[in-house]
């Protein structure tokens, strides 16, 4: 990832003060446009004038598209564990399924996002760094907390990237990796699998 090379000022941390936290929450709401084309189509100006905030302000938060993608993929996670908490109605009677399904079609959906995720490497003292392991580890509580099991949860994380890249590179059609995935929930957490029903394949 380029883009995080150490040629940038320090990612800021999430603010505090409830007009800077606005200015924040706007950022990421237009961000979520631009998650549906590729990175290179990301330009920080654009998403800086699309939320109305200075590109100052922007460049603060998010130094690099890698940055602001990695940060919206972080808080869209967040808002699957508060729904999760919560029992949101498109969760109920399915919950591991439905949650592991909405993580399938964020990334699916959201190519700029999904090249950062894949394209992501831990390096040291790096602020990119930072944001995929706390991507990596709010992804497994979220899905442990659903399947009742860390291992499940990991198994069926590393199984979504591998189906969100097979999707990718054509080797799968989106129902086949949808079918898969449904069956992968089934049989790893029957306990907490039960919504779901499975279509035979030919």
């Amino acid at each position: 990832m380029p883009e995080t090379l150490p040629d940038h000022p320090p990612m800021a941390a999430m603010p505090s003060a409830p007009r800077q936290r606005l200015r924040y929450a706007r950022i990421l709401e237009a961000a979520g446009g631009f998650a549906r084309k590729g990175l290179d189509s990301v330009d920080l100006t654009e998403v800086a004038l699309k939320a109305d905030v200075p590109l100052g302000t922007l460049y603060r938060y998010f130094p690099t598209p890698t940055h602001l993608m990695l940060a919206l993929y972080k808080h869209q996670l967040g808002e699957l564990q508060v729904a999760g908490r919560t029992g949101a109605a498109r969760f109920r009677g399915r919950a591991l399924g439905g949650l592991v399904m909405e993580i399938f079609h964020m990334r699916v959906m959201q190519p700029a996002v999904e090249q950062c995720l894949s394209r992501g490497v831990y390096t040291p003292d790096r602020d990119s760094t930072v944001l995929l392991r706390d991507i990596d580890a709010l992804g497994e509580k979220v899905v442990a907390t659903a399947s009742g099991d860390p291992i499940v949860a990991r198994v069926l994380l590393l199984t979504v990237t591998g189906l969100v890249q097979s999707v990718r590179n054509r080797r799968l059609s989106l129902f086949e990796a949808e079918e898969d995935l449904k069956r992968a929930c089934t049989r790893l957490a029957p306990a907490a699998e039960g919504g779901y029903t499975l279509h035979q394949s030919a």
